[in-house]
C-alpha cells in the first residue's frame, strides 16, 4: 500500500506528474511528504518527469535529509537503467520492423516509444518497458513467425492470445525484453463488439500522414479505458499530452471521426473528462463534454475521478477497484452506436 497523502500532496503529485507544469519546492517541504510523494509517483509511472523536475530545483533546495538524498540517489540510478532499457527495447523493436517489411507485413509500433518521441518535450519523461506492434489480424501467423525468427520466444498462451489479439514474445538471451503483438487494440473480447481500434483504423484516421494527433491520442484513450483500468497516472498524462498536441480545430474533428469509427465515445468522454478535472486541463473537459451524455457515459463520468485513480492503491483501493470493474461492466453492456464512414 502506497503512504497516504493530504489533499495538499496530491496536488503537488498532480504538479509533478504533468510534464508542462512548473513544481516549485522548498525546503519547508517534510522529506517524509517528499518520500510519499516519490513512493506515489514510482506506482504511477510517473517518477521520471517527478526526478527531471527536483533536478531542476536542486539538491540544495530540498530538505538536507539523509533517507531522502539516499532514496534519490537510488531512483536516479534506477531511471538511468530504465533509460537504456527503453533505448535497447526502441533497438529490437527497428529490427524486428525491418523484419516485417521484408517479408511484406505491414506493421506500426503503438504507444511507448511513440508517445515518447512525439507527445512529451523530454522522451526521457515516457519511458517503456515494451514494445506494442500492431498489425492486420490476417497478418499474425506470419507476423508471429517473424518475431520468433529475431530470436524472441512466445511466453503467453496461443488460445487466450488469440482471444485477446495479444501475442507477448521475450527475447530468448534476455527476457527483460518483451515485445507486443497487437491484433486489435482492444483486447476485450465482450467489448470489441462495440469499440475497435486496429491497423485498419489507424490508417483511416492517419489518412495518409503518420501518427497524427487524433490517432495518438484516440490510441492513448484506448489504452487507459480500453486496455487498462485507469490503474495509474501515466495513462492519464498521455492523454493530457494528447489533448495538447491536438493544434488545430481540424485535429479536433478528426478526432471525434475517429471515436465515431472505432466507436470509441464512451471512453473519449469518460477519460478525457477525469485527465481534464485532474490536471485542472479546462480543454480536455470541454472535448469530452461535446460527446452527447447518455446514461452509459453518465454513470462512466460518476464512477471514475480522480480519486478513482488516486485511491488505487491506497488505504481507500477497494472503494477505487468497485467503481473500476464496474466501469468494466459499463462498457460491456453499452449498446454499440452506428458508425459513420
Amino acid at each position: 500500500m502506497l503512504p497516504s497523502l493530504a489533499p495538499a500532496d496530491e496536488k503537488l503529485l498532480l504538479t509533478f506528474a504533468d510534464p508542462e507544469a512548473s513544481a516549485a519546492v522548498g525546503s519547508d517541504v517534510a522529506a517524509k511528504t517528499l518520500l510519499a510523494l516519490l513512493a506515489n509517483a514510482e506506482f504511477h509511472g510517473v517518477l521520471p518527469i517527478m526526478l527531471r523536475k527536483l533536478r531542476e530545483i536542486g539538491d540544495a533546495r530540498l530538505p538536507a535529509d539523509a533517507a531522502l538524498q539516499q532514496k534519490l540517489s537510488e531512483l536516479r540510478d534506477q531511471s538511468t537503467l530504465a533509460t537504456g532499457q527503453s533505448m535497447l527495447l526502441q533497438y529490437h523493436g527497428d529490427r524486428i520492423m525491418k523484419a516485417l517489411a521484408a517479408k511484406g507485413v505491414p506493421a506500426r509500433i503503438v504507444k511507448g516509444p511513440v508517445f515518447a518521441r512525439k507527445l512529451y518535450r523530454h522522451a526521457a519523461d515516457r519511458p517503456f518497458t515494451d514494445i506494442d506492434i500492431l498489425v492486420e489480424p490476417a497478418s499474425i501467423v506470419e507476423a508471429n513467425a517473424v518475431i520468433a525468427g529475431c530470436g524472441f520466444e512466445l511466453w503467453s498462451g496461443e488460445a487466450q492470445s488469440q482471444d485477446l489479439q495479444e501475442f507477448k514474445w521475450l527475447e530468448k538471451e534476455n527476457t527483460s525484453l518483451l515485445i507486443e503483438l497487437h491484433g486489435n487494440l482492444v483486447h476485450d473480447s465482450g467489448m470489441r463488439r462495440r469499440l475497435s481500434l486496429g491497423f485498419r483504423e489507424l490508417q483511416i484516421i492517419d489518412s495518409g500522414e503518420a501518427d497524427t494527433p487524433a490517432a495518438l491520442l484516440t490510441i492513448a484513450i484506448v489504452h487507459a479505458a480500453g486496455g487498462h483500468k485507469f490503474h495509474r497516472l501515466q495513462l492519464c498524462v498521455d492523454v493530457l499530452q494528447g489533448v495538447r498536441a491536438l493544434r488545430s480545430h481540424a485535429d479536433e474533428d478528426r478526432l471525434f471521426e475517429a471515436a465515431r469509427m472505432s466507436g470509441i465515445e464512451l471512453e473519449l468522454a469518460t477519460v478525457l473528462n477525469v485527465t481534464g478535472r485532474l490536471f485542472n486541463a479546462p480543454r480536455a473537459v470541454e472535448l469530452a463534454d461535446r460527446i452527447e451524455p447518455d446514461l452509459p457515459i453518465r454513470l462512466a463520468k460518476w464512477l471514475i475521478t480522480g480519486d478513482t485513480l488516486l485511491g488505487v492503491n491506497s488505504r481507500d483501493k477497494m472503494h477505487s477497484r468497485l467503481r473500476r470493474d464496474a466501469f468494466r461492466w459499463v462498457q460491456r453492456l453499452a449498446r454499440p452506436k452506428p458508425h459513420f464512414a
